[in-house]
């Protein structure tokens, strides 16, 4: 009969990783705390390490990045109008 692997949530391999970060335990005792490899621990925490920063890029929601492109948008128009209605005034100057 074949082994089942042991599957493990997000929140345990946080918990494995921060264990393994914190410099309390070896890496040793880590995984035989956990019954996880070293060498599974060293790819979690790599992969933490390169996520971790994604969490603090995306403070603003989606919500906000509309709001911006929205704000972006009507700015582009105001100063199309703004070009048209100068350069119309110009040509009702002439034709007086």
């Amino acid at each position: 009969m074949p082994k089942l692997r042991k599957r493990y949530s997000a929140e345990e391999k946080v918990r494995i990783v921060l264990a393994s970060l914190s410099g309390q335990w070896t890496q040793s005792q880590i995984s035989s705390k956990y019954g996880v490899h070293a060498t599974q621990i060293s790819n979690w925490k790599r992969e933490f390490k390169s996520r971790v920063a994604d969490i603090f890029r995306n403070k603003r929601g989606k919500e906000d990045l509309e709001k911006d492109a929205l704000i972006e948008t009507l700015y582009k128009e105001i100063g199309r109008q703004k070009v048209e209605l100068d350069w119309l005034k110009k040509k009702s100057e002439w034709l007086d």
